[in-house]
């Protein structure tokens, strides 16, 4: 590593009163780091706010510049083989349409450069993609499916007409047979007659079903020639389309391994290799360009040594997603924990605090209790149920303390970082009733929510689909196409300065479905203080379950429980 490395950056500010962390940030849940703050601040200041590449961020109204893209950025704290700190910087994807933007690190791999492997595959594709388009847009094509279909119909419609015609000519075969038994029997007909009317409509039948076949013989043959011209079209299709699929699996194949990642022992691993334990042993689409691999990569071939990490969002927030305007968020999991658990062996990093059991000290308070059901206050950071590392829950503790209970006891649920009412059910019977009337949305639930920011309004409706993110679970996505019906009153209780503590009453019980309607621009666009997720991380989540009203599953009777929040 040379003083005169490019991606290097300096403080321009003295670093000399923060003091360096002992290890290593944990990427994927962790407060930022003073010193990789003031380098995010500089960051922000000398190249974002003010910069002679074009790309719209839709932090300024009267900007044109092509399409809105908030864009992740990371800061990269290291310490160079002279001994002097500094930080590198990063973005996710591109940035101005362009890979390589000086003095971001480069990807660990470009596809785009000129000579690279991929253009030249890829332009393979794209030549059987216009191929297919030819072959799919082919007048003839459309004209021969019109045909079979047409040709289909009206096959069925003429066959149906015809079959329709032997059963009206069954009928009245059968009358003129019913009627020619009498006359015979009353000597009205002779045998001679009789039996010349039997062979005459014999034939009839005959020529009927002959006519039919027919009819099947002359359909199927002209149905036949075309499905015969149209089927040579597709298999063109077919073939184009197999061949299209093989080069870019192969391609794809090629590509995940040109993406060699590094980790501080100097051991290189691809995306394939990475990968191979996912379910579908393929890395999701992306993978790799996120800023903390590129961030890492780079310090490792240069010789540097990773001091702190941080990773910010700059522009507006993305349609789907919550990312706030200079927020800082850890690395996703779907696409970076498997890059980063190997990037990191080796070197000494902060615990993960999700294995951790921050609710063990805490106690539940009891707020009433019969032979049938139990309702408690449950504290925020325990969970209701146990975790994937963590077994000490509500569920838990209520199994403990209600050996003789039967039935699952958890009725509903409320996420690890809410507090307040939860109800337990002793016995299956209560259970079943308390379950039906979540399920049925009889109960009724008050939450009462700190959130950053003032409402223009004093109440409203928020009705925003959910779904799960799938490249970084437990975050919650909105999603008009894929999304489950999520829907949220809220209504102002008390301003506290610049924050406002609101009622929400859900009238579906999605996962985060407050937090995201809180925080989401096109809901609240306000997170709650302390959302970990969708904001910004304080001492507790300020969202409490505080009231809840509901019918006693033995008696009936109308009950109301009401809990204050230590927020209030």
């Amino acid at each position: 590593m040379t003083v005169n490395d490019p991606c290097f950056i300096a403080f321009n500010d003295s670093i000399a009163h923060h003091s360096l962390p002992k290890s290593f940030t944990f990427p994927f849940y962790y407060q930022p780091h003073s010193i990789c703050m003031q380098a995010a601040e500089q960051l922000q200041q000398s190249m974002l706010e003010v910069n002679s590449w074009q790309h719209n961020f839709g932090l300024d109204s009267d900007n044109d510049r092509g399409m809105v893209i908030g864009k992740m950025f990371g800061v990269l704290v290291v310490k160079n083989t002279q001994g002097k700190l500094g930080f590198l910087a990063a973005f996710s994807g591109k940035l101005a349409e362009q890979n390589i933007l000086p003095p971001f690190v480069p990807p660990v791999f470009d596809m785009l450069t000129q000579d690279s492997f991929f253009n030249a595959e890829n332009k393979q594709i794209n030549q059987i993609n216009q191929l297919l388009h030819q072959h799919e847009s082919d007048p003839l094509l459309a004209n021969l499916t019109q045909q079979f279909e047409q040709q289909q119909q009206q096959a069925e419609r003429e066959l149906e007409h015809q079959r329709n015609t032997i059963i009206e000519g069954r009928k009245q075969r059968k009358q003129q047979r019913e009627q020619a038994d009498i006359a015979l029997a009353q000597a009205k007909f002779s045998n001679d007659e009789h039996k010349t009317l039997s062979i005459e409509l014999s034939r009839q039948s005959v020529q009927q079903k002959h006519q039919l076949n027919a009819l099947k013989q002359q359909w199927q043959s002209q149905i036949t020639a075309t499905q015969t011209q149209l089927n040579e079209l597709q298999q063109q299709i077919k073939q184009l389309k197999r061949q299209r699929k093989q080069l870019s699996n192969n391609l794809q194949k090629k590509l995940f391994a040109q993406y060699q990642f590094l980790n501080i022992d100097g051991q290189a691993r691809d995306l394939n290799d990475i990968f191979n334990d996912a379910p579908n042993h393929l890395p999701p689409a992306g993978a790799g360009e996120c800023a903390a691999p590129k961030l890492l990569q780079y310090a490792f071939k240069q010789q540097l040594t990773p001091v702190a990490m941080a990773e910010f969002w700059w522009g507006a927030s993305p349609k789907s997603e919550i990312k706030q305007h200079q927020n800082y968020y850890p690395a996703c999991h779907g696409k970076c924990r498997p890059i980063l658990t190997h990037m990191l062996a080796g070197m000494q990093v902060d615990a993960d605090p999700l294995l951790l059991n921050p609710g063990k000290d805490l106690t539940i308070e009891i707020t009433y209790q019969d032979a049938a059901m139990v309702i408690i206050n449950k504290p925020a950071e325990l969970l209701s149920v146990p975790g994937k590392n963590i077994t000490d829950s509500v569920f838990s503790r209520m199994q403990q303390q209600f050996p003789n209970a039967t039935g699952p006891l958890i009725v509903h649920r409320l996420d690890m970082s809410t507090s307040g009412l939860m109800v337990i059910a002793l016995t299956k019977e209560a259970n079943k009733c308390l379950q039906q009337q979540f399920i049925q949305r009889s109960v009724t639930k008050r939450y009462i929510a700190l959130i950053e920011g003032v409402p223009s309004q004093n109440e409203g409706e928020i009705s925003l689909p959910l779904r799960v993110d799938l490249d970084d679970r437990p975050k919650q996505l909105v999603c008009y196409e894929h999304g489950k019906h999520a829907q949220t009153y809220w209504q102002v209780f008390k301003h506290q300065g610049n924050r406002t503590l609101v009622h929400l009453y859900p009238k579906t019980g999605r996962t985060h479905q407050l937090r995201v309607h809180c925080a989401h621009h096109d809901g609240l666009h306000m997170p709650i203080v302390g959302d970990d997720l969708y904001g910004v991380a304080a001492n507790r989540l300020h969202l409490h379950a505080q009231y809840l009203a509901l019918a006693h599953p033995e008696s009936g009777e109308a009950l109301a429980f009401e809990v204050k929040a230590d927020f209030e």
